[in-house]
């Protein structure tokens, strides 16, 4: 009878780790940026960077344009996450504080495994129940304890629930692009549309970068290179070899190591309440991610 995890979810399982920290890094860099650069921008600026890099991976691997079958995924995870999604939470998130933030971005990994049960046939597992409730209880004891005491406006909290929206949207649409086209190809091509997308805020973005300081334009060419051209590749060969459901419970250390880096990098000492949130999300991760009974008696 085995017990240990097969090769592929240990790497399916690595290449998400990377993906976390990288995305976790990208909420302390666009706080700093947005105090220059405004939402639309960003992601523009974000988003043409991060298909620069990925473009000359394609050239480099020789894979060219997705099988049809592919493009629907890719449309849709293009428009619902690098286009509405990180518009969205750059706008949100300069209208709310950082603890209401934190809980209307956490219902992100819920509705990935409500729609991964429901339109991918993944099902319903009652660890993953269980460790989604846990993970989830963790990030609200996280936001919380980060909030900066100001008051959400409605139009906030919306923007962040179209962002988590957008993105469990965008991952749910991946999973079946991913079995006709590489991870590099299913990110790069979505990569593209999202920055078609946000092809409005050109001007904007040429005007602000041009008055900007230095630091902020490193920052934007940070969050194409690794949140996003990185990042998103990591999470598209995680996605293709684990479900849904199981991935976005992972995103629940997201604001763990978010508020680490803060602490490192910003000198925003963590209130004792986030340690303990951390815990519990790190425990839900792990309940989530446990294999049942049965298939381990299958393996």
């Amino acid at each position: 009878m085995a017990t240990t995890p097969p090769t592929n979810d240990l790497r399916a399982l690595a290449a998400a780790g990377v993906t976390i920290v990288l995305w976790a890094s990208a909420f302390v860099v666009i706080r700093d940026a947005g105090e220059h650069i405004s939402p639309g921008a960003l992601a523009l600026g974000r988003l043409v960077t991060g298909a620069l890099a990925l473009g000359a991976f394609l050239m480099l691997r020789r894979q060219g344009l997705p099988p049809k079958p592919a493009w629907p995924g890719i449309l849709i995870a293009g428009v619902a996450w690098f286009g509405v999604y990180m518009v969205a939470l750059n706008a949100g998130e300069q209208r709310i504080d950082a603890g209401t933030a934190s809980l209307v971005i956490n219902l992100a990994p819920i509705l990935m495994a409500a729609l991964g049960g429901w339109l991918l046939k993944e099902g319903f597992p009652p660890q993953l129940m269980v460790g989604l409730a846990l993970g989830f209880a963790g990030a609200v004891l996280v936001g919380f304890a980060s909030s900066d005491g100001g008051s959400a406006s409605l139009l906030g909290v919306l923007l962040c629930g179209l962002a988590a929206a957008g993105s469990a949207t965008g991952v749910v649409a991946q999973k079946p692009a991913l079995r006709h086209a590489t991870a590099l190809q299913v990110t790069a091509y979505g990569n593209v549309v999202g920055a078609v997308l946000c092809l409005p805020f050109a001007g904007t973005l040429v005007r602000e970068v041009s008055a900007a300081p230095a630091s902020a334009v490193l920052e934007i060419v940070y969050l194409g290179l690794f949140p996003t051209a990185l990042a998103f590749s990591t999470w598209a060969y995680a996605l293709s070899r684990t479900t849904a459901g199981k991935l976005g419970a992972t995103t629940y250390l997201v604001p763990v190591l978010v508020v680490l880096l803060s602490w490192v990098a910003l000198d925003e000492i963590p209130a004792a309440l986030s340690f303990v949130g951390g815990a519990l999300c790190l425990v839900g991760v792990a309940v989530s991610r446990r294999r049942s009974r049965k298939t381990v008696e299958e393996s």
